[in-house]
């Protein structure tokens, strides 16, 4: 194994992240129907600050909490306290992506694993626990407690700091946004594997190491290499 430390991303890398049945299933203690609709207006909003924060324009908390302002003042509810029950509806609904158990037992004890991850605490530590993926990682590091996300290399400096300082040559990050998974592993100095499953079109200037399609795909390079 030429890898010292591998890094994955969380959401639609490791586990799936499905939205939609978190928002349908949070909204029913609302007395909600959420519709397509309701979603396409709620993902209007969400997506520009996932990029504000990204780019640290905007923090965890400021993104929280405007995602849910218009349900908030319909709602009459806090929408933080909506942001609250749709990360516990997210934790209760999340499961690995197929391959991903069969990778990290393929993986560990060749080289440490790691997370890092720019969605929310609330939901990372819970989703471990109850996946029972717990135990696979030697390495958690969540943008909400570092105060900076990924594309940004200090990141990936602060994981590498808690990871011992490993030779940059010997780790590989993998992730499925390659805005900010690929980019920021590129930014860091690191190898990149960028997971398109859904037959993305890479954005201009950013060139991942390797592109695979499946975990199960990149279980097959990973144990070749």
């Amino acid at each position: 194994m030429k890898w010292d430390w591998i890094l994955f991303d969380a959401d639609e890398t490791l586990f799936t992240f499905d939205a939609f049945g978190g928002l349908q299933r949070m909204f029913l203690d609302y007395s909600v129907t959420f519709t397509d609709q309701d979603f396409a207006e709620y993902q209007a909003v969400n997506k520009p600050l996932w990029v504000d924060y990204q780019n640290g324009a905007i923090s965890a908390l400021q993104l929280q909490t405007q995602r849910f302002q218009s349900w908030s003042e319909r709602l009459n509810v806090p929408a933080g306290s909506l942001n609250d029950a749709f990360l516990n509806a997210m934790a209760e609904i999340c499961a690995p992506l197929p391959g991903a158990v069969s990778l990290l037992d393929s993986l560990k004890g060749k080289a440490k694993l790691g997370i890092i991850t720019n969605g929310f605490t609330a939901l990372q530590q819970i989703r471990l626990e109850r996946t029972g993926l717990r135990d696979y990682f030697d390495l958690l590091v969540i943008s909400e407690e570092v105060g900076v996300a990924k594309p940004d290399a200090k990141i990936f400096d602060y994981a590498l700091q808690k990871a011992g300082n490993p030779d940059r040559a010997r780790v590989l990050m993998v992730g499925d946004t390659a805005e900010s998974d690929i980019l920021g592993g590129i930014n860091a100095g690191l190898s990149t594997c960028w997971l398109n499953a859904h037959d993305r079109t890479l954005p201009e200037g950013i060139n991942p190491t390797w592109t695979v399609t499946s975990l199960n795909e990149l279980e097959q390079l990973l144990c070749k290499h």
